[in-house]
């Protein structure tokens, strides 16, 4: 395996992690909020997120790495601390939104920052690893946004 090739599955891997994160985190989520419409769709992000990291493990493999299977430790201790501020706030909808939107940005960031060291390793934008991350970018990028509408119509709501 070429240098060139750790480096890409390393950035791959912090990027399962993440999913694997938003996977938890969306079905915490759910457990948390009684509006069933809430409840659907933060079950079908934690699907769409558990894909993301099958796709991003596959593509791994595919490299000739090793895929992360498991969550990060920051994932772990930001959903140990929503959960208990969840408990003080009696879990109400505009305050797992708001936490829901922190996991979001910080998705965000990591895969911004993924498709920056991919370009510094020279992954072209026409590369099928790159072309992946970026349609991962984007999915996240629109997940946050209507994460956002959500928590807003909860907050017009209270």
């Amino acid at each position: 395996m070429t240098s060139s090739n750790k480096d890409v599955i390393a950035v791959l891997n912090e990027l399962i992690e993440f999913s694997k994160d938003g996977e938890k985190g969306f079905n915490a989520s759910a457990d948390d909020v009684k509006n069933p419409q809430l409840k659907s769709y933060f079950v079908q992000r934690a699907g769409e997120c558990s894909m993301a990291a099958s796709a991003l493990q596959q593509q791994v493999r595919a490299l000739g790495g090793d895929p992360e299977s498991s969550s990060s430790v920051s994932g772990d201790l930001h959903r140990g601390w929503v959960n208990l501020k969840s408990m003080l706030t009696g879990k109400d909808e505009e305050a797992v939104l708001n936490e829901v939107e922190r996991g979001e940005d910080h998705a965000l960031k990591a895969y911004k920052d993924a498709l920056e060291k991919l370009t510094k390793l020279n992954s072209l934008p026409s590369s099928q690893v790159y072309s992946l991350v970026e349609g991962q970018y984007h999915g996240v990028q629109r997940n946050h946004d209507q994460v956002k509408v959500l928590r807003n119509a909860a907050r017009a709501r209270a």
